[in-house]
C-alpha cells in the first residue's frame, strides 16, 4: 500500500491492526512507506499474540525510518493459546523488550525527535490505559454504567483478558501510569512541542459517536482531559474507537487513525486506509516559523 515517494517525508501513523484477521495481516504487508524518511507511529492494537504483534512490528520497522508503538488494550490481554503466559504489567513489560530488540520505541523509553517536516518535535508514545471514567450519560455511577453495559451486551473483553496484576485493579494501573506519564510531560523540554500517541482518546468527546455509548467507559481517563493544553502539544493521535478522523479541541488536531476490522474498512469508501499523515497544531508551528 503507497510504496510511492511523496516531496518530503512526514509523520505517518495508523492503529488497530488487528493483524490476527488474515485480511488485516494482508494490508500490513502491503504497507509501505510513501518516502524513505517517513516514521511511523502505530498507536496500539497490532495484536493478541506475542508473535503476531512481533511480526508485524519486526516487518513495519525494517520498512519505515522509525517506528513509534503505544500499546492497545489487545497486546496487554492474556488469552489461552498464546504461548506467552505474562499477565498485566509483566505483560506490557515483556512487549517493550520485544520493541527495544527491534528498535521500536516504546513509552519506556526517550522521545524521538522528529526533525522533518513540521518540526522539532518530540513524539511521544503513552501509555494511561483508563478508569471507566468516560461514562455515558455523564452523571452515572460506576456502577449503574457497568449494569448498563451488561444489559446491552455491550462488555469489553478486557474484563476477561486484560489482568492488571500486580496492580489491584485496571483503574489503580491507570492511576500508577497516569502519574508516571504526567511526570515525564512536566519535566519536558517547555520549548520543544509534542506530538502524543496514545491507543486512547485523551478527551472523552470523541466517545460521543460510539454507536454503543456504555462502550464509553472503556475508551479513557478523565485524568488526561486537560493535558493538550496545560503541555505544548502539537497534535494527538490515538485509535482504539475505529471510526478514523480528525477533530480539534483548543486548537489541537486529535487524529483517531485506526484501521479496524475488515467489516469496517471494507465499508469505507477505497477500502483500508493507508497510514494517515500527522496535522500539527497551527499556532505550534506558526510560534516555531
Amino acid at each position: 500500500m503507497s510504496g510511492r515517494t511523496s516531496g518530503a517525508a512526514g509523520l505517518r501513523a495508523i492503529s488497530d491492526l488487528h493483524v490476527t484477521h488474515e485480511e488485516n495481516r494482508s494490508v500490513v504487508r502491503d504497507l509501505r512507506p510513501e518516502h524513505p524518511d517517513d516514521w511511523l507511529l502505530v498507536a496500539g492494537d497490532v495484536g493478541e499474540r506475542f508473535t503476531d504483534i512481533e511480526w508485524a512490528l519486526r516487518l513495519l520497522r525494517d520498512r519505515f525510518a522509525e517506528v513509534i508503538w503505544a500499546p492497545g488494550n489487545h497486546e496487554l490481554w492474556t488469552i489461552p493459546d498464546d504461548p506467552c503466559r505474562a499477565r498485566g504489567e509483566a505483560k506490557y513489560l515483556a512487549l517493550v523488550e520485544m520493541c527495544r530488540a527491534l528498535g521500536v520505541h516504546t513509552p519506556e523509553d526517550p522521545w524521538p525527535v522528529w526533525h522533518g517536516e513540521g518540526g522539532p518535535l518530540a513524539v511521544a508514545p503513552l501509555f494511561v490505559l483508563y478508569d471507566y471514567s468516560f461514562r455515558r450519560p455523564a452523571g452515572l455511577s460506576r456502577e449503574a454504567a457497568m449494569k448498563r453495559a451488561h444489559e446491552a451486551g455491550v462488555v469489553c473483553t478486557d474484563e476477561f483478558l486484560l489482568h492488571p496484576d500486580p496492580h489491584p485493579t485496571r483503574e489503580d494501573w491507570c492511576a500508577a501510569r497516569v502519574a508516571v506519564t504526567e511526570a515525564r510531560l512536566e519535566a519536558a523540554d517547555p520549548g520543544l512541542p509534542l506530538v502524543l500517541v496514545n491507543h486512547f482518546p485523551l478527551v472523552p468527546d470523541p466517545t460521543d459517536i460510539l454507536r454503543h455509548p456504555e462502550f464509553a467507559q472503556w475508551c479513557g481517563t478523565r485524568r488526561t482531559v486537560d493535558w493538550h493544553r496545560r503541555h505544548r502539544v502539537a497534535a494527538v493521535v490515538y485509535g482504539h474507537l475505529h471510526v478514523p478522523r480528525t477533530t480539534w479541541y483548543d486548537g489541537v488536531p486529535f487524529q483517531e487513525v485506526s484501521l479496524g476490522y475488515p467489516r469496517e474498512w471494507r465499508r469505507r469508501p477505497g477500502g483500508p486506509a493507508a497510514p494517515h499523515t500527522v496535522r500539527f497544531a497551527a499556532d505550534v508551528r506558526g510560534a516555531r516559523a
